[in-house]
């Protein structure tokens, strides 16, 4: 793996579910990349994979996988629970690594890992997809130019009304919590890197069991998971919490997977002394010019979150970080940051307290 002869980046990709399917057809469009192994516990899976995507071999054991020499990098989509055991694992085989957010499930886990990533001196980039995303790289640049100034205030809201996949998304053992982890994730992490990543002071949060599954609903379909079972449901349906920062400025967040709301609702806002900024449902700039306040819309080809396209830049900035070109945009450190913000959350709803830090 070097770019001096123009040798390629040789990819294994470690769990055949859902997610991998965006990993798998980005790393296909990268002429920089070969898929050449697939890992799933279902051979079956792991073999309908690399068949589509033309990988040559498929392992039921991600051991067997990580000592595969041809592998200098790997994916990881597995279940959340799983996630620092086998990014370890690949670390210290010599493996760059793209593990799927949630980095871990637990802080102890999540600076294990990073632990690892020190000791190998390899790469892990967190799938922090959103910080990818075209409309993110652009408004990034007005953030870094001083457009919105001292950025003080956020807000993201992502509400699904009939949205629980079940399966091992609604079993906390393996997936470590409901929509604050599968979903909050993003929008926590995306507020949190274009405020700047300042460190957390204190979290207060809530979350709710309140509407199960809604697997009686008739009539309206969503996201069912694999391994759909309506019997086991043991997450929160909601969760909600403040989040204060060491420079003063603070981010509000709300997120459910089940909800008595009209509709879906998805948005991140972000407010500075000197403009405010929305990311989503669609990228717009607010501001003042020649004492008049201003929304200037960015004329760009997706002004909103496209799974593809921002999967595809994942993917390339992965390969590129790999290959030397460039630093990963997710690092290691800021996966602990994220999981330390999610494990307070909990932890203050299950406490009912203000969780403090650095006291």
């Amino acid at each position: 793996m070097t770019t001096a002869n123009g040798q390629k980046l040789n990819i294994g990709v470690i769990g055949a579910g859902s997610i991998s399917g965006a990993h798998f057809g980005a790393y296909a469009g990268n002429e920089d990349a070969v898929l050449v192994a697939v890992c799933d516990k279902n051979e079956a899976r792991a073999r309908a994979a690399a068949d589509k995507y033309g990988a040559q071999r498929i392992y039921t054991d991600y051991h067997e996988l990580l000592a595969d020499p041809g592998i200098d990098a790997v994916s990881i989509c597995t279940w959340n629970n799983t996630h620092a055991e086998i990014a370890i694992a690949a670390l210290e085989a010599g493996k760059h690594v793209l593990c799927e957010k949630p980095l871990c499930k637990t802080v102890e886990e999540a600076e294990r890992v990073q632990a690892a990533v020190e000791a190998s001196g390899k790469l892990l980039q967190v799938g922090f997809v959103r910080r990818y995303a075209s409309s993110v790289e652009v408004l990034k640049r007005f953030i870094d130019a001083g457009d919105l100034g001292e950025i003080y205030y956020a807000k993201a809201t992502c509400l699904r009304r009939l949205g629980n996949p079940g399966g091992w998304f609604s079993d906390k053992e393996r997936s470590g919590g409901g929509p604050l982890i599968d979903l909050g994730v993003h929008i926590i992490d995306i507020c949190w890197y274009l405020m700047g990543r300042p460190k957390v002071k204190s979290v207060s949060g809530n979350t709710y069991r309140k509407l199960g599954n809604r697997a009686h609903i008739k009539n309206l379909s969503f996201y069912k998971a694999a391994d759909y079972d309506a019997e086991k449901n043991d997450v929160e349906d909601l969760a909600n919490a403040v989040i204060r920062f060491e420079n003063g400025a603070s981010l509000m967040v709300d997120v459910s997977f089940t909800l008595h709301a009209q509709k879906d609702e998805l948005s991140v806002k972000l407010y500075g002394d000197q403009g405010g900024a929305e990311v989503e449902p669609a990228l717009i700039v607010m501001g003042e010019k020649h004492n008049t306040i201003v929304n200037m819309t960015p004329q760009i080809d997706n002004p909103t979150f496209n799974f593809e396209d921002a999967f595809g830049r994942e993917i390339t900035h992965f390969v590129n970080s790999c290959l030397g070109r460039t630093e990963t945009l997710s690092p290691v450190q800021d996966g602990v940051e994220v999981t330390r913000m999610l494990c307070a959350i909990y932890e203050s709803a299950a406490t009912g307290k203000e969780i403090h830090f650095g006291e």
